[in-house]
């Protein structure tokens, strides 16, 4: 005979029994915040912005400003802003922003620490430093550009070879045959990227960005991340403002001339006029590349939310020389160079003779971070260019453009 017990003390039983038999429930992990990411080069990085944030080394350490005559290598030279777009774009919902781009940053500095390669910094690879980021971070949104610098050209390599071009024409007569072969024509497209090197670099651009993605997909546990492919734009425009074609009855097409030479120079601008179209052409080579690489990848993975954006235009109205309103007024940072490492910029070149000039020019070369932030976004740039981040974080098309109206409107679409 089987006794049953009933009554308030077996429903105690009971319970207890229950709770005996079922496992505490575990602790849940915190959401990570939602994170946006700058990966790529100088133009996402905020070179010529200001307010560089120190950046950690491949030893692990972070480093702040090291001095004017450290080595360029120094992982500081990245020169990651706290005004970069990333930074001043409206992004609803992200609560952390990590920049992980690099000035001068090349596709291999993507899987490889940029040391390895020569001119590199003393950084991990972006991809290592991505994985650390998705640690602590919900990955939501990726703001990559790259291309500019590749192995077959660098932005800074142009943008020197036609700068220097345009001084050495104006301090130099083609009689001064002591000062040797010094190239003084200006840029022609050739002289800047031909289309196999173009070419080439698409190439190592699009495998970047395949890895980028790839870890992406590695990385991202709830799979949902953005990814915006930013082109770059010009920081000169079509043609010079008229006050900068001639200076004491002489243009850029005659030998010698220095009174031009020092007024574009203070204005941001020393470069031929005939150099300017060659140099449009080059940046639309860019945003060409920039192009194929989403139009590649788009095609090779079309559920991935990846989204084109469009620079090139973005700064109509306000680049150096456009106006009369100096550099102050422009969206980019002048040339400025330094007589030695000393800090403070040379913005006059009025007066200065063949032997001050050459003495600039070489602190240049041989401490690449005294001009290093020459011919870049400015921190109003970059503003602009974070309205830009705005309006394709939020976009619900695949490729959009970003332009700035002669009243300063920016508009994306």
């Amino acid at each position: 005979m089987r006794l049953r017990r009933t009554g308030p003390l077996a429903a105690t039983l009971a319970v207890l029994l229950t709770c005996a038999l079922v496992p505490p429930l575990a602790a849940q992990p915190a959401a990570l915040p939602p994170t946006a990411v700058a990966l790529g080069d100088s133009f996402v990085s905020g070179e010529g912005a200001g307010d560089y944030l120190p950046v950690t080394d491949l030893s692990g350490t972070p480093q702040t400003f090291p001095g004017w005559s450290a080595p360029n290598g120094n992982a500081f030279f990245c020169h990651r802003s706290a005004n970069a777009s990333l930074f001043r774009a409206d992004l609803p919902g992200i609560t952390q922003r990590v920049n992980l781009a690099c000035s001068g940053g090349r596709p291999q500095d993507v899987a490889a620490p940029s040391a390895s390669r020569p001119n590199g910094r003393s950084v991990a690879s972006q991809l290592d430093q991505l994985r650390a980021t998705a640690r602590t971070g919900d990955v939501d949104l990726v703001l990559i550009g790259l291309g500019s610098n590749n192995s077959s050209f660098t932005f800074g390599q142009v943008a020197e070879l036609c700068a220097n071009r345009f001084i050495a024409d104006a301090w130099t007569g083609w009689w001064e045959f002591w000062a040797g072969d010094v190239p003084q024509q200006p840029c022609y497209p050739a002289d800047l990227a031909t289309p196999a090197q173009l070419a080439a670099a698409t190439a190592e651009t699009v495998a970047a960005v395949r890895q980028v993605l790839d870890v992406l997909d590695e990385v991202d546990a709830d799979g949902r991340h953005r990814v915006v492919l930013q082109d770059y734009t010009n920081p000169l425009p079509t043609d010079l403002a008229a006050r900068y074609h001639s200076e004491d009855g002489r243009d850029d097409t005659r030998d010698k001339f220095r009174a031009l030479g020092a007024e574009r120079y203070a204005a941001g601008c020393p470069i031929h006029r005939a150099s300017l179209s060659p140099g449009h052409a080059f940046s639309a080579g860019l945003g060409a590349l920039v192009r194929d690489v989403h139009a590649t990848l788009s095609a090779e993975r079309p559920g991935a939310d990846l989204v084109l954006l469009d620079v090139q235009r973005a700064f109509d109205g306000a680049r150096l020389c456009e106006t009369d309103a100096g550099p102050a007024g422009a969206l980019a940072t002048p040339i400025r160079l330094q007589d030695g490492p000393s800090g403070v910029p040379v913005t006059d070149l009025a007066g200065k003779d063949k032997i001050d000039i050459q003495r600039i020019a070489r602190t240049c070369v041989d401490l690449f971070q005294t001009c290093q932030e020459s011919w870049h976004p400015s921190a109003a740039g970059h503003g602009v260019l974070g309205e830009c981040l705005t309006g394709a974080a939020a976009t619900a098309n695949r490729e959009v453009r970003c332009t700035r109206s002669p009243a300063g409107v920016v508009t994306v679409g």
